[in-house]
């Protein structure tokens, strides 16, 4: 179990929250993206590797955790506590078909960052009593990196976004051209992939999505 310094935890750090889309790429472009996108000023980093085992995932993690915190932006793993807590990563984000979020928080501790996916105020409040540190709330427009997700309107991103005291992130499809249509929704910032990682210049495009997202939350 890796024992070191977390990086802690605010709303600002969902400002402009950068989801990896790895692709057929190879670890060390990969991870050339991602230091493209910290330079661009991403401000939270979710690792999302869902074809990796147990082992690899721990690995790879263990060079994005080192690679974002010398830019001083914390690292969240998607779905794998173990991963998370192995590789010494700040944090886990829970999906709803995950462990459960109070399950999480007891076994590792108040500074371990959780994220949890929220598509209804109910789920919303029940993440924020279990513990949650911030919600991921989505699909807002439709998503290439998730054909089946469930969207949300805009009136349903605020209703959710206002029910609880935590900060949230809009996610699903967000690119610089539709993130306007989210202004008034009440998150603290923007979830992307794609329109990221996806993009030829991902620090062009990460600094371009990072001042789109300060307009829209008024940061």
């Amino acid at each position: 179990m890796f024992h070191g310094d977390r990086l802690g935890f605010n709303r600002e750090r969902l400002l402009l929250y950068a989801v990896t889309d790895r692709g057929s790429r190879g670890l060390e472009t990969f991870l050339e993206q991602i230091e493209e996108a910290l330079r661009g000023g991403v401000t939270m980093v979710q690792l999302r590797e869902k074809e990796l085992s147990g082992e690899e995932l721990v690995r790879e993690a263990v060079l994005v955790r080192e690679l974002c915190h010398r830019y001083g932006v914390p690292l969240i793993v998607n779905d794998d506590v173990d991963a998370a807590l192995l590789s010494g990563a700040d944090g886990v984000h829970l999906g709803l078909e995950d462990a459960p979020v109070s399950q999480v928080r007891r076994r590792c501790g108040a500074d371990f960052i959780i994220g949890a996916t929220a598509k209804t105020v109910e789920q919303a409040r029940a993440a924020f009593v279990a513990g949650a540190d911030y919600l991921g709330v989505g699909a807002v427009f439709p998503s290439p990196t998730k054909k089946n997700a469930v969207r949300i309107t805009a009136e349903e991103l605020e209703r959710i976004c206002r029910s609880v005291p935590v900060p949230a992130v809009a996610i699903g499809g967000i690119s610089p051209e539709n993130v306007g249509e989210l202004a008034g929704g009440g998150m603290d910032g923007i979830a992307v992939v794609s329109a990221l990682f996806g993009a030829e210049d991902v620090r062009r495009a990460a600094a371009e999505l990072k001042e789109r997202a300060r307009e829209v939350v008024g940061q």
